[in-house]
């Protein structure tokens, strides 16, 4: 009887296994739908939902333009400078008719610059409504940056495009 070397007996031992392991690559059967029942207590959605591809960067935008159109002398036009004087993030929660619910400042370095993001956000009154991005009777929350110039003139992030 013959005798293997060490590496003749790996080779083998190695064939081996990828041999067991090559049948293994089949996908097994998918299962069996399962029938469920639901029952639904609460008032439906409504029908007349916002278009699908309605997204939360596209609403906002909307928010955006909305806040600018309300705050046209703190709108900052052009290009901004590289070194902003301030930035501000807002922290907006809306309900499901765009009404603000609540407010917070996320981050800034300068407190007049936050007083005069949510000065404007609240002269902004109800928001647009976020049809499609909340359930009903739920708020949702997103952040809006607020990029100053000078004089304390503003841009959206939202709107802004790249600098």
């Amino acid at each position: 009887m013959k005798t293997f070397n060490r590496s003749t007996f790996l080779l083998l031992y190695a064939l081996a296994v990828f041999t067991a392991l090559s049948g293994c690559g089949s996908t097994p059967p998918a299962p069996a739908p399962v029938a469920t029942a639901i029952s639904v207590t609460a008032d439906p959605l409504p029908t007349s939902a916002a278009p699908a591809s309605r997204t939360l960067d596209a609403y906002k935008a909307d928010v955006a333009r909305h806040i600018m159109h309300r705050n046209p002398e703190r709108i900052f036009d052009g290009r901004l400078p590289p070194m902003l004087p301030a930035i501000v993030v807002l922290n907006i929660t809306v309900d499901e008719q765009g009404r603000l619910t609540d407010v917070q400042v996320q981050r800034s370095r300068d407190p007049s610059a936050s007083e005069v993001a949510l000065a404007s956000l609240r002269r902004s009154g109800t928001l647009p409504r976020p049809d499609g991005l909340t359930l009903r009777g739920a708020a949702m929350t997103f952040s809006e940056t607020f990029l100053f110039g000078e004089q304390y003139r503003f841009q959206l992030r939202s709107l802004a495009g790249a600098q």
